[in-house]
């Protein structure tokens, strides 16, 4: 991960700074915010006083040592990966920064990705449910009779392409959400080798159960270990009796909803504790984050 940093105010480097040192930002400009770069998204982080407000000094500000500057960037990471906004608590450690500290992280990210594979009745349903939730919604097949925009009028792109190969080719991100509807092997599994090896944040494929102990069996035989192969969702979504393709499209962003953010899936009435706790974000503890 390459990062940019500048605060604000001043003249964006042309050069990526890597790793990201906050203490370089320091003499560039007085302003206590800080703006980070990374990929598809951005943050900026400042120092708050108690109650929570953003600080309106003035003056240069440093967490204090080149060690608390790590363990903020450590947290900031998480965040960002996440696409979430929140305050983070630093401090009272002597081996990083000796005085409580909290940082709001703002962040400005690019809408998730939402990819579908197979340009069927279920994906078009998926489409319209994936950009209701805020992904940015791409439908690839490889038969360009079904991939159109007339068929997907939800989807913010229509790809025709083999799937495995347009993957290959694209972006992706920790908050990326793949959902292989495709139903053939000769498109499953190439795709799935790929998509089970790359650093994302759901991969879900349709099918039945039978379906799925030999799609697995096949993905073994391609040399998919077994670690990778417990990343996959399948049969994809939840068991709500899901029959329509606007029923399972529900029933797949459910799942997914409860995946991003550690949900149970369970009902809420079996559920003990706080319906709105706080967010975990991968990397640190719930206590570490506030809700911002």
């Amino acid at each position: 991960m390459r990062w940019r940093s500048w605060c604000s105010g001043s003249t964006p480097p042309t050069s990526p700074i890597s790793p990201p040192p906050w203490s370089r930002c320091r003499p560039v400009c007085p302003s206590p915010w800080h703006r980070w770069w990374t990929g598809r998204s951005a943050f900026s982080a400042a120092p708050c006083p108690s109650s929570g407000a953003a600080a309106r000094t003035t003056g240069h500000w440093a967490a204090g040592s080149r060690q608390a500057d790590r363990a903020a960037a450590n947290q900031v990471r998480a965040l960002l990966r996440a696409g979430r906004t929140a305050r983070v608590e630093l401090g009272g450690d002597a081996d990083t920064c000796p005085e409580k500290l909290t940082l709001l992280v703002h962040t400005q990210a690019a809408p998730p990705r939402m990819l579908i594979f197979g340009a069927i009745d279920f994906a078009a349903a998926l489409s319209q449910a994936g950009r209701f939730l805020g992904y940015h919604v791409t439908v690839c097949d490889a038969r360009p009779v079904f991939a159109t925009t007339q068929r997907f009028p939800h989807a913010d792109e229509v790809v025709v392409d083999w799937p495995h190969r347009y993957l290959e080719a694209t972006e992706v991100d920790a908050r990326t959400a793949i959902c292989v509807l495709t139903h053939d092997a000769k498109f499953d599994i190439p795709l799935l080798r790929l998509a089970l090896g790359l650093p994302v944040g759901y991969i879900g494929a349709m099918g039945s159960r039978r379906t799925h102990e030999h799609r697995l069996a096949r993905l073994r035989e391609a040399g998919v270990p077994d670690e990778h192969l417990a990343l996959l969702h399948s049969p994809i979504g939840l068991d709500l009796g899901a029959h329509t393709p606007e029923e399972t499209a529900i029933s797949i962003t459910a799942e997914l909803i409860a995946r991003v953010n550690n949900g149970t899936g369970l009902p809420l009435s079996r559920v003990p504790g706080p319906i709105h706790g706080s967010v975990p974000v991968a990397g640190m503890s719930p206590s570490s984050v506030l809700a911002a």
